[in-house]
């Protein structure tokens, strides 16, 4: 059975499902702002990070577990604010949560529910679902190697 969405996410849905549609996407620019950077080892090597192909603009994900523990690494242009947010939203949220918070507790409808859809296009919203779904398969796949 499911737990509690995870604190972050949950914040950051509250955040958005406060605000009016207009000032969603301003916030949604400011999560594009807040897009950690990718690990040195990573700069460069977009052979080492999968690509979001559902996504309109080049997003690149990387997940990794350690000790049971997830950190999800994104890379979006400065260019694609929209892509960039909604990657930052999940790479704030995903990271330092267990494998089953990631698994189990993160819906696989989150980005639906967060009110971006009357503010960004319904393709936009799949994108960020698509970059939810390739998160959990790699999360999935290195928990079980």
């Amino acid at each position: 059975m499911p737990g509690p969405l995870p604190r972050a996410l949950a914040d950051t849905r509250e955040d958005f499902l406060a605000l009016g549609v207009k000032d969603r996407l301003q916030l949604l620019l400011e999560f594009s702002d807040e897009l950690p950077a990718l690990p040195a080892e990573y700069e460069g090597h977009p052979d080492l990070l999968e690509r979001v192909e559902e996504c309109q603009s080049p997003v690149f994900i990387f997940v990794e577990v350690v000790d049971g523990v997830v950190t999800m690494h994104a890379t979006a242009p400065r260019e694609a604010p929209t892509t960039r947010g909604f990657a930052s939203i999940l790479a704030q949220g995903l990271s330092g949560l267990s494998v089953g918070e990631v698994l189990d507790d993160v819906p696989d409808d989150y980005p639906q529910t967060i009110g971006l859809g009357e503010a960004v296009s319904p393709l936009r919203v799949r994108g960020m679902t698509a970059l939810l779904a390739r998160a959990k398969r790699q999360v999935r796949e290195k928990s079980a190697a």
